[in-house]
């Protein structure tokens, strides 16, 4: 799928307020210091359509994204290292979760995993709030080009053996990628098409 046209919509912190028209949304989400904005900006092929920085927890509003005029981007928060007080850390965990219970244009979560760590509790768990809610997700493996294809493999087992370990019957969709090379990105957009053909035939 070619990204025509990207451009913000609007940000806020509350589900009401976002965009109101029937179109398919993705949502991106993963700890802080993942690559996420780095990503985006990959796929939409726009340098700086999400603000990228050097301080973790940069993103803490649900901003959307208007794709080729037919379905949106969602970029939230970063967990798990931001530096911010706890009062905000619950206000972010808040509207996130809300986000994810209320926003019935949500199709999939894209939750973004450093592919250089070993599998982290703070994943883990948010991928079973997930399933326990019955919202689909992927996972998006980000900086391969930090580690050579044998011990990419090794970590995706590690995960893999993890959530069979918690009761999992199978990974859900995984993709590779690096926005230093720019790649992978390709293969997410294709995923999108396929689910925005299957959201349009409902």
């Amino acid at each position: 799928m070619l990204v025509q046209s990207a451009n913000f919509v609007i940000s806020n912190t509350e589900v009401s307020k976002c965009p109101k028209e029937n179109l398919p949304e993705y949502a991106f989400i993963g700890r802080s210091n993942v690559g996420k904005s780095s990503l985006i900006n990959i796929l939409c092929n726009k340098k700086n359509l999400a603000k990228t920085s050097s301080r973790p927890g940069k993103t803490q509003l649900i901003n959307h994204f208007l794709i080729n005029d037919n379905w949106h981007l969602v970029d939230l928060p970063g967990f798990g290292y931001a530096r911010v007080s706890k009062t905000k850390k619950k206000i972010f965990q808040k509207f996130i979760t809300n986000y994810f219970k209320q926003r019935k244009q949500l199709v999939s979560a894209f939750l973004l995993i450093d592919i250089r760590h070993e599998p982290q509790p703070i994943d883990l768990n948010f991928m079973r709030w997930l399933g326990e809610n019955h919202i689909p997700f992927s996972i998006i493996f980000t900086k391969s080009d930090k580690l050579k294809p044998r011990v990419i493999e090794r970590n995706i087992k590690e995960y893999s053996e993890k959530m069979l370990e918690n009761h999992w019957e199978e990974m859900p969709q995984t993709f590779i990628t690096s926005s230093l090379h720019k790649t992978g990105g390709e293969e997410v957009l294709k995923y999108i098409y396929f689910l925005n053909e299957s959201f349009l035939e409902k």
